[in-house]
């Protein structure tokens, strides 16, 4: 019975090991390496690269599926010459995504159309990409989630699994207002995330107004002094994106305060 060859069981092997992308990359990785004399340790280098790399490409594609975006946003897409108070700087630190790490928050306030959202999306499409996991709401879709789980009688159960994401988003906190016990839900999704893991909030109304948005001042007092406690605030101003692409020149009737960071 013959030898076999070096190499002619690698096929197998990688196949096996569920390497795909090595396996594409054998052939063309092995002569590059003979010509040029590699070492062993650049040629296994290279080829785990290529399977690392396309590993990490699929699990951001499938993190970016589940958090289940309205639209991706990026900040390239971001329009920053007609939003300079977005502190261009500022979100260009956020886009490192240490807070996420610390377990921080972030806020933006400021009329609709001013791009909030979309600044939110574009930082967690680069947490998405990073490795963490995200997931996206407007504030009555959390409510209504949170609800249907408490009339299972599952709210601690839902709260646990929430407590898996790196960072959840709330969006639109303050265009309805929410009553009572929705309110109080809201409460204990911030609460039970108070640095354990990181929130972004979008909001058209000042911290002011929460108490008139959530019908109750001291649950409101409760929630704001949770997520401001590590929080980056960003206030956006100015017309509506989608006005002045429609040709309206029509400025907001109320504009949400100015807010610095806190941290």
């Amino acid at each position: 019975m013959s030898k076999a060859k070096a190499g002619e069981r690698l096929p197998y092997l990688l196949a096996k090991l569920k390497t795909p992308r090595v396996l594409e990359r054998l052939e063309q990785t092995a002569e590059r390496a003979r010509a040029e004399s590699w070492p062993y340790e650049q040629f296994l280098e290279t080829l785990l690269e290529a399977e690392v790399f396309a590993r990490d490409a699929s699990g951001a594609r499938m993190r970016i599926r589940h958090a289940s975006f309205p639209a991706l946003k990026t900040l390239e897409d971001f329009d920053w010459s007609a939003q300079p108070s977005a502190e261009r700087p500022l979100v260009s630190h956020l886009a490192q995504l240490s807070w996420i790490e610390e377990r921080a928050n972030v806020c933006f306030f400021g009329p609709p159309g001013t791009g909030k959202s979309h600044l939110a999306i574009a930082l967690s499409l680069k947490a998405c990409e990073r490795g963490f996991r995200v997931a996206f709401a407007t504030a009555q879709e959390w409510v209504s989630r949170l609800e249907q789980a408490q009339d299972r009688n599952q709210l601690e159960t839902e709260l646990r699994r929430l407590e898996r994401y790196h960072l959840l988003v709330v969006d639109e906190v303050g265009y309805l207002p929410l009553e009572r016990s929705a309110a109080n839900l809201l409460f204990a999704l911030v609460s039970r995330r108070y640095e354990r893991g990181s929130i972004i909030v979008t909001s058209n109304r000042g911290f002011e107004q929460w108490g008139e948005i959530l019908g109750d001042a001291m649950v409101a007092a409760a929630l704001i002094d949770r997520l401001v406690h590590h929080a980056t605030m960003i206030t956006l101003k100015g017309k509506s994106y989608r006005l002045r692409e429609r040709g309206l020149d029509v400025t907001p009737a109320a504009q949400a305060p100015s807010l610095r960071d806190s941290a």
